[in-house]
């Protein structure tokens, strides 16, 4: 299992010196917001392309850190796309302009986040929708959502992305 400052550090390594130790030195400090906004803007400003996988789990880390709706946008530029690659095991699908799902009559958003190109499952947050219409900060849970012909989903706490997200990448 990966310990958060393993990922972390794992996360800076990913960009050239001095930037790295700049990552590194704010999570060390505990700026964590101010971490994930600097690895961002350095994988942009240095052009470094990642993996869909990779860019996934930073969401997560984002998301974790309330840091998700403001990096997500910047983070679907820094995925490698390659003509003719095959589909990513792992690809961060939630898109600025996209609307949640309703869970009917249960106030209730599902909003599709994170998805398997080999097996099309679909990682998703469920959120309560606030009474002014927008979703609440944190979901309330996570769901695994497999599609087919009796679609059966997977639900896990709130605290639980990490283990939903490894539960998504375990398909055959």
């Amino acid at each position: 299992m990966t310990d958060e400052v393993t990922r972390w550090y794992r996360f800076a390594d990913l960009l050239p010196e001095p930037a790295a130790t700049e990552v590194r030195d704010l999570w060390a400090t505990g700026e964590q917001e101010a971490g994930l906004d600097r690895l961002v803007a350095g994988l942009q400003a240095h052009g470094v392309v990642v993996s869909e996988a990779v860019v996934a789990e930073i969401a997560v880390v984002a998301r974790e850190w309330g840091m998700g709706e403001v990096l997500t946008p910047r983070l679907l530029h820094c995925a490698a796309v390659r003509a003719g690659a095959e589909e990513p095991a792992l690809r961060l699908i939630e898109h600025p302009d996209a609307r949640p799902l309703p869970a009917q009559g249960t106030g209730q958003a599902v909003v599709p986040w994170i998805g398997c190109g080999r097996c099309g499952e679909v990682l998703a947050r469920v959120h309560t929708v606030e009474p002014w219409g927008a979703l609440s900060l944190t979901p309330l849970h996570y769901a695994l959502l497999t599609p087919g012909a009796a679609a059966r989903s997977r639900l896990f706490a709130a605290d639980s992305a990490w283990p939903a997200l490894a539960a998504l990448g375990t398909c055959a």
